[in-house]
C-alpha cells in the first residue's frame, strides 16, 4: 500500500507539472489577442465516446483531438486521465503512449495514442476511463467541453480456420421439434466462396448449409446465409407439405454474428415451405449457437450418442 500511495503522489507531482508547462504553452491562433466572433479557435474530442478494440498487446489505437482553427505553429494539450470515473487500471489494462498530444502547424487533427493489454482483459469485461484534455478556457467549447469516454473491448483477429471441424449445435428449433438436446455437426472450407463454411449434415442428414463471415468490423463480426434448402418436410414433420422442402434465410430483423475469441457463432434463421398458401408457409424463426470443440470432446460425443 506504501508503495502505491508514493507511485500516485509522484505522478500527481509529475501530471501537475506537466499540467503548467503545456498549458502556458497554448494560446489561439492569433497569439493570445481576442478573437473575433466570425472566426472560433477551440480544441477538444472529436467524439465523446471511443471503442478501441483491443486485439494484441502491441498495436496503439487513435483517440482524435481536433482544431476548430490551424495555426501556422505546432501546438501541444496536455491530457489527463480522471481516475474516479475509469474502472479500467492504468499499467494493467492500457497506457497511454505520452500525456500530451500535438496539433502540427497547418493541421486540425492530433491523438491520443491508447495502447490496450489483451492477455489482462476479458471478453466479457465492461472497462473504460476518461480523458480531459487540458486547455485554457478560451479554447474550450461549452457545448462539447474537454472530456471522452474510452472504452476497451477484447476482440480477436479472425481465422476462417478457426471455425473449421467439428462443433456443437444447439437451437430453439431442436428444442421444439427434435428429440435431442443438441446435435454434433462437423465444419469444412467452402472451395467456392471466400470466408465461408459447409455445415455437413446441419440439422438433417444430407443437408448441408452455407454460412459467409463478414470480418471488415473487427467489433461488430457478422454472419450471413443465403436462401438454401433446410430438409425435407417429411423428415421434420412426418408428411408432406408445399413441394416437399423446407427453406432458410437469415431474417434482417435480428442480428447474427460470431466470436473469433471463444470461437462461436451466434444465429437467427427463418424457415418456411415453398409452394403452401401466404400465410401458412412460415414454420417460425429460431435461435441457434453453435460452438466449436476440440476431437477428443467430439470423439465423446460421438460414444455418448450424438
Amino acid at each position: 500500500m506504501k508503495m502505491n500511495i508514493i507511485s500516485r503522489f509522484a505522478r500527481i507531482l509529475s501530471g501537475a507539472a506537466l499540467t503548467v508547462a503545456v498549458v502556458g504553452s497554448i494560446v489561439g491562433c492569433n497569439g493570445g489577442e481576442p478573437m473575433a466572433p466570425t472566426t472560433p479557435d477551440y480544441i477538444q474530442f472529436s467524439d465523446t465516446l471511443y471503442v478501441l478494440p483491443v486485439v494484441d498487446d502491441v498495436e496503439y489505437h487513435n483517440v482524435q483531438v481536433v482544431a476548430t482553427k490551424a495555426c501556422d505553429y505546432d501546438r501541444t494539450v496536455a491530457v489527463e486521465i480522471i481516475d474516479a470515473e475509469s474502472n479500467a487500471i492504468e499499467g494493467r489494462h492500457y497506457s497511454l503512449e505520452s500525456n500530451t498530444i500535438t496539433i502540427k502547424a497547418g493541421e486540425l487533427v492530433g491523438n491520443v495514442r491508447v495502447r490496450g493489454y489483451h492477455e489482462n482483459i476479458d471478453v466479457y469485461d465492461s472497462l473504460g476511463f476518461k480523458l480531459n484534455l487540458i486547455v485554457p478556457e478560451e479554447l474550450q467549447w461549452d457545448m462539447y467541453g474537454t472530456e471522452t469516454n474510452v472504452l476497451l473491448q477484447k476482440a480477436c483477429k479472425f481465422d476462417i480456420n478457426a471455425f473449421v471441424g467439428y462443433c456443437v449445435l444447439t437451437s430453439t428449433y431442436i428444442m421444439n421439434y427434435m428429440e435431442v438436446d443438441k446435435r454434433l455437426v462437423k465444419a469444412e472450407l467452402d472451395p467456392e466462396n471466400e470466408n465461408t463454411i459447409i455445415m455437413r449434415d446441419y440439422f438433417f442428414d444430407g443437408y448441408d448449409v452455407r454460412i459467409t463471415f463478414k470480418d471488415n468490423d473487427i467489433l461488430n463480426p457478422l454472419i450471413e446465409m443465403e436462401d438454401q434448402v433446410f430438409g425435407s418436410t417429411s423428415e421434420a414433420f412426418g408428411t408432406l407439405y408445399g413441394d416437399g422442402l423446407i427453406r432458410l434465410y437469415q431474417p434482417t430483423a435480428y442480428t447474427s454474428y460470431f466470436s473469433s475469441c471463444e470461437k462461436f457463432i451466434f444465429q437467427y434463421m427463418t424457415l418456411y415451405v415453398p409452394g403452401m398458401e401466404e400465410g401458412y408457409n412460415t414454420v417460425g424463426t429460431f435461435v441457434n449457437a453453435v460452438e466449436w470443440i476440440t476431437d477428443d470432446e467430439a470423439e465423446k460425443l460421438k460414444r455418448e450418442g450424438y
